[in-house]
């Protein structure tokens, strides 16, 4: 019985590791990732090249008169209106952050931490729309304020989600109405 425990006892497990070839595989999957990702940064500078014509944007007048509505959210990015999926990025409008919503009669102000803030004049609004989606987010259904707005000869789809979203109703239909009063009222 001595000599059987003891052959157990000397076996060895061979090598399992080779270790170069694993650095080898790690480092090619690492500049892998890297040149994936300098690919999508080098894209996205390119579209932003393409939108170049995009005018700067509006700022907020220093009297915007009274506040309608003001909410808090996310502001999830611009697309050209009706192609939900062809993002602005031109002039930080394809960047998402929060974003602090003001409506007055001047207008509509995004003030958004950490990017660029920008306004939209009453005269500039389209419409608004409950809707699912914007480039790269999907919601339920009626989970993103979609404000269609025109800028330099272009439409506009800007996506945002509140933080109470059960106020998404409110402000389409109070920004519908002020477009539709500012209309009615250029008719004349």
């Amino acid at each position: 019985m001595t000599p059987v425990i003891l052959l157990a006892a000397e076996k060895e497990s061979a090598q399992v590791t080779d270790w170069a070839a694993r650095i080898g595989w790690v480092v090619g999957l690492g500049l892998f990732v890297a040149l994936v990702y300098w690919l999508m940064r080098e894209g996205w500078k390119w579209r932003g090249t393409l939108q170049g014509d995009l005018p700067e944007l509006p700022t907020a007048p220093d009297a915007p008169g009274p506040v309608r509505l003001t909410m808090s959210g996310r502001y999830h990015g611009s697309t050209t209106a009706g192609q939900w999926l062809d993002r602005i990025v031109a002039r930080g409008l394809g960047t998402r952050s929060r974003a602090e919503l003001t409506l007055t009669d001047a207008g509509l102000e995004v003030v958004r931490p950490g990017a660029e803030d920008f306004f939209v004049p009453a005269a500039r609004l389209r419409g608004a729309r409950l809707d699912k989606g914007i480039a790269g987010k999907v919601l339920t259904e009626g989970g993103l304020l979609v404000v269609t707005w025109e800028h330099g000869g272009r439409l506009i789809d800007s996506g945002f989600r509140f933080d109470r979203a059960a106020e998404h109703t409110e402000w389409a239909d109070t920004l519908n109405d002020m477009i539709n009063k500012t209309e009615t009222e250029g008719a004349r």
